[in-house]
């Protein structure tokens, strides 16, 4: 995700290498699939759905129940992480605060379920049988989501209605268990495994829906709209919908890039940074897998937000602003979509990675005007302004870079240790190993861990498999002892 930081914020504070081919899945490589089903209701501003969920149990372990995040009750009433922080509550919520939520209504193929987790955000379906690793079991479940009138991933803005984590989504498992994910304000509160989707949408005829996949078959009747859509190997799924969308589409690469917008004068431009940073990214770092690319123009109160196939770029911004944001969000297709990581714990290893790849793409196309002295001497002046407003605060500053997303007091101090450390840290790196190897070491990185939740180890030793002694550099900015 892109962030906003304005003044105003800061004036707020005073008070195992994977290994896996880049793209096609091997005839043996078995997934998760989801069969998605979802009515939108605009003059209610409800979305009721099932989700049935073929499980593929790739662990070593027999396990007897099943865990699934539920993104959209953060935004209920008297939820404990509430979407945005105090900060963003007059640009998220443009109409006054309101809230949404997420009721499950019923849940089949189970022995039993219940809500739990921190905020009512896990649900828990009991199986029948134990499923055992390498096996599946099938659930289905059903829901009703109330979407809550605000400016972010989940929720029905002035032009659009935003469909980012608008479904039960199942938890990641680690050898620690499922990954509850509570819904924090700063970062992305996100941990997803690859899994193939089916996902079919019935809205009103007058809306058009730019979603993560494919568009398989659309048909009209008595005023509704179905579409059909598929997306393998993908981490979740998303759509965006509006009754005021103008659509620009251009082939590159053999994938069919497409601009969503209702207000740009730079349109043409916008789908431009699309299309050139997926033509760069591809070439740089390895072939994207999806046969599309939505570029989403919508209301949100930050820059962007990435998903698989899909990105979510704010209304609004400058010329210059807008053409940043594409292609950083695009970055995470890369670094996030495709490579995944534990973004509660290590946001800075896709967002400092989308900011690097961010700038990468900008000094190898002049045109825009950003340069890579401009960039690094921002993200160093910004960050050292973090350090001494904090020092001054607290008379110390924490500094390291990998810790839970609930540990950051706002999003200045994420975005500043996630995003501009990141970018000053892979500068210094690829100061330190040269362009060949850096490049080279990121194209194995890719190589190695895509379809996969990638470790910071495993990036590290994506480096070191290069030949290159970078053990000591990465651990001097992840643990803070470097003084930038």
């Amino acid at each position: 995700m892109k962030k906003i930081i304005t003044v105003l914020l800061i004036l707020c504070l005073a008070p195992a290498i994977c290994a896996i081919s880049a793209c096609a899945p091997k005839k043996s490589e078995a997934h998760t699939n989801y069969d998605l089903f979802a009515i939108y209701d605009d003059e209610n501003c409800t979305l009721t759905g099932t989700v049935g969920v073929d499980y593929y149990n790739s662990t070593e372990n027999e396990l007897t129940d099943l865990k699934f995040n539920l993104y959209g009750n953060a935004y209920r009433q008297g939820s404990a992480f509430p979407p945005v922080s105090q900060a963003y509550q007059s640009r998220a919520y443009y109409a006054g605060t309101n809230y949404g939520g997420m009721e499950i209504t019923n849940v089949e193929g189970g022995s039993g379920w219940n809500v739990a987790g921190e905020d009512e955000n896990v649900l828990i379906v009991n199986l029948a049988e134990p499923v055992y690793p390498e096996q599946r079991v099938q659930v289905k479940i059903g829901y009703t989501l109330q979407l809550a009138k605000i400016n972010h991933r989940t929720g029905v803005t002035r032009d659009t209605v935003n469909l980012g984590n608008f479904y039960p989504v199942l938890c990641a498992y680690t050898t620690d268990g499922f990954i509850e994910c509570p819904y924090y304000t700063c970062g992305d509160p996100f941990v997803s495994e690859v899994a193939d989707y089916n996902v079919e949408i019935d809205i009103p005829e007058a809306y058009t829906a730019a979603a993560s996949g494919k568009q398989v078959s659309e048909s009209v009747a008595e005023g509704r709209r179905k579409t059909k859509f598929s997306l393998e190997r993908a981490r979740d799924f998303a759509l965006v919908l509006s009754k005021n969308f103008k659509i620009l589409t251009e082939e590159t690469d053999g994938v069919k890039v497409s601009y969503y917008y209702t207000s740009d004068a730079n349109a043409d431009k916008s789908l431009a940074a699309a299309c050139q940073s997926l033509a760069y990214f591809n070439k740089t770092f390895g072939n994207y897998c999806y046969p599309t690319l939505s570029v989403v123009q919508t209301g949100f109160c930050y820059g962007g937000m990435e998903y698989p196939a899909l990105t979510m770029i704010a209304e609004g911004q400058s010329e210059a602003d807008n053409a940043y944001t594409i292609v950083h969000e695009n970055a995470h297709q890369w670094w996030y979509a495709m490579v995944g990581n534990n973004q509660l714990t290590c946001g800075w290893q896709d967002e400092g990675l989308a900011e690097y790849s961010t700038l990468m793409f900008f000094e190898n196309h002049p045109a825009y005007g950003y340069t890579r002295t401009g960039i690094v001497g921002s993200a160093t002046r910004s960050y050292r302004a973090f350090f001494s407003v904090y020092n001054q605060l607290n008379g110390s500053v924490d500094t390291t870079m990998t810790r839970n997303l609930g540990a950051f007091s706002s999003e200045f101090e994420y975005t500043n240790v996630t995003y501009n450390k990141g970018l000053i840290m892979f500068d210094t790196l690829r100061e330190t190993i040269g362009d060949e190897k850096f490049t080279s070491c990121l194209k194995n990185y890719f190589k190695n861990c895509s379809g996969k939740i990638a470790s910071a180890e495993d990036l590290i030793a994506a480096f070191a498999a290069c030949g290159t002694d970078v053990e000591g550099l990465f651990a001097s900015f992840i643990e803070g002892k470097i003084l930038i």
